[in-house]
C-alpha cells in the first residue's frame, strides 16, 4: 500500500497532537468563561470535515455558546475562509477586530474548559442574534420529522426546544430592532 504524502502528514499531525493532548489533560488549568465570549481553544486534529486546530498547539479560535457548567461549554469555531457562498446555512459571517470571521454553526461542539487558552474578547449583541437566527434556522431545517426509535423524539428537537428557550432569555436582556 502506497503512503502519499497527505496521508504521512495526516499521521504526522495525529502523532503531534496526542503530545499536545496529554499536555493539556493533565495540565488541567481551569478558566473562567462566560457565554458568547471569544476564546483561542486547543480544539486538535480532528476526523474527515470536522474543522481542525492550526500551528503547534492545535488551537482555532471558538465562541462559547452555552456555557454547560463550570468544566464545560458547547463551543462554536470560527473561521476566516468565507464558505458562505457554497454554504449559507452553515456560516454566519460578522467583524470581530477589524477582521472577518466566520461563525460554523454547523460544527457545535461540546467542549472541557481544560482546552481554553486564552481569551480573545467578547462578542456584541448584534452578532449574538445573528448567530442565534443562525442556528435556529439550520437546526430546525435539519431536524427529523419522524419520531425515533421506540417513538422517542431525536435528541435534537430537545436542544432546538433550548435554543428556542434561550433566545427568549436573550431577547429579554436586550432588544435589537425588534428581531429573533
Amino acid at each position: 500500500m502506497k503512503i502519499t504524502d497527505k496521508r504521512f502528514k495526516s499521521e504526522r499531525n495525529y502523532a503531534d497532537w496526542m503530545i499536545v493532548k496529554d499536555r493539556v489533560q493533565f495540565k488541567k488549568v481551569m478558566r473562567s468563561f462566560k457565554e458568547w465570549e471569544i476564546w483561542w481553544c486547543a480544539v486538535g486534529e480532528n476526523v474527515g470535515t470536522e474543522i481542525n486546530g492550526k500551528g503547534k498547539d492545535f488551537s482555532r479560535p471558538v465562541i462559547i455558546f452555552k456555557k454547560l457548567d463550570r468544566f464545560s461549554f458547547t463551543a462554536i469555531p470560527l473561521t476566516t475562509k468565507d464558505h458562505t457562498k457554497k454554504y449559507p446555512d452553515r456560516y454566519v459571517h460578522f467583524i470581530f477586530k477589524n477582521k472577518d470571521e466566520y461563525a460554523a454553526v454547523h460544527q457545535l461542539e461540546n467542549v472541557s474548559v481544560y482546552r481554553l487558552q486564552r481569551k480573545m474578547g467578547h462578542l456584541d449583541d448584534e452578532d449574538i442574534y445573528k448567530i442565534i437566527n443562525r442556528v435556529k434556522k439550520f437546526y430546525l431545517k435539519n431536524a427529523p420529522s419522524r419520531r425515533g426509535v421506540g417513538g422517542k423524539i431525536p435528541n435534537c428537537k430537545f436542544i432546538i426546544t433550548k435554543i428556542v428557550s434561550f433566545c427568549k432569555k436573550v431577547r429579554k436582556r436586550v432588544d435589537i430592532l425588534g428581531r429573533v
